[in-house]
């Protein structure tokens, strides 16, 4: 096998038994017509069913297949982030393994990877085979992503994505943050990103093994990347900012109100009686503690391994 392939596809699955060795054959002829140097690496998350012993075959078979195997399962970034971290490719292909994403899509991501200079080009599903309970959240969902993130994508959360070498090498895929590979990789230093209308097959084999909860951690994982991504490096921006602006809100309440008490107030009321007095406290308490958690945030990110973790592009 080259040892610098092309192409490196890039297949998490969990428990997938039945539709890998259609999967197999349909990238292989796929990868023959087109003349394209590859491999194929099936990472393997923690399936309960065959699907490892049927990765066993398909490389005894074909020398251009790898596999990895999770003890158990850890999730769809785990098994990215091992599958980069292994390829050899130049370019990057990731698909599902349940046959609804496409491998005759891969010749044009290739061509818009080496030829139009992507860094990174997602699959837009434009036309879906999922029931109306999906379909619907999924494009309130992606529409919050655009306008949060500012990536013109259609559907961010595509599973069938091309990406440069380099791309793949730079980032670090953790938790559920697969859905936003996109994000990170800007925030990375590869504005580039593209977007190609593929096919989306209906599924096969087996049933979904996602279900709506993944839109409400979906959400939640994109407030935590955009402020990752921010603020990592300089959360005292974030935190001191607002603790200032709280601080001041409440000391301004507390000066205006001394000011009115002593040249204004004509009914002997004390201080304490006004509920501006109990907004100003609890605004410069909350202004302190932000200030403070900056403070803190900014000690752990000073200490942190990866408090320079720079990227050089090129040298001379």
């Amino acid at each position: 096998m080259n040892q610098n392939p092309q192409i490196s596809i890039v297949v998490p699955l969990y428990n997938e038994e039945e539709s890998l060795p259609e999967l197999h054959q349909w990238i292989v002829r796929v990868m023959t017509a087109n003349k394209f140097s590859y491999e194929v690496l099936f990472i393997d998350d923690g399936s309960t069913d065959s699907s490892w012993s049927v990765v066993e075959k398909i490389k005894a078979v074909d020398s251009n297949v790898r596999g990895l195997k999770f003890q158990r399962n850890y999730g769809k970034s785990a098994a990215l982030h091992v599958g980069f971290q292994a390829t050899r490719g130049n370019v990057v292909i990731t698909m599902d393994a349940d046959l609804q994403d496409s491998p005759d899509e891969i010749p044009d991501l290739y061509k818009m990877i080496t030829e139009d200079k992507f860094d990174l080009v997602s699959g837009w599903k434009k036309k879906r085979y999922d029931p109306i309970s999906k379909t619907i959240p999924t494009k309130i969902y992606n529409g919050v992503n655009r306008m949060i993130s500012g990536i013109k994508l259609h559907d961010m959360n595509c599973g069938l994505k091309a990406y440069r070498k380099e791309v793949v090498k730079s980032v670090e895929i953790f938790g559920e943050m697969h859905r936003y590979i996109p994000v990170i990789a800007k925030a990375a230093g590869f504005p580039k990103i593209g977007e190609k209308v593929v096919q989306h097959q209906e599924r096969k084999y087996g049933v979904s093994k996602f279900g709506l909860n993944r839109f409400i951690n979906g959400f939640l994982d994109l407030f935590t990347i955009t402020f990752i991504t921010r603020f990592g490096k300089k959360p005292m921006h974030f935190f001191g900012l607002l603790g200032t602006l709280c601080f001041i809100l409440g000391f301004g309440l507390t000066l205006w109100m001394i000011i009115d008490k002593l040249f204004f107030e004509t009914t002997g009321r004390l201080i304490a009686d006004r509920a501006e007095f109990y907004i100003s406290l609890v605004a410069m308490i909350i202004g302190v503690q932000l200030f403070l958690a900056g403070f803190v945030a900014e000690l752990v990110s000073r200490n942190s391994s990866i408090r320079n973790n720079y990227l050089v592009e090129k040298e001379i």
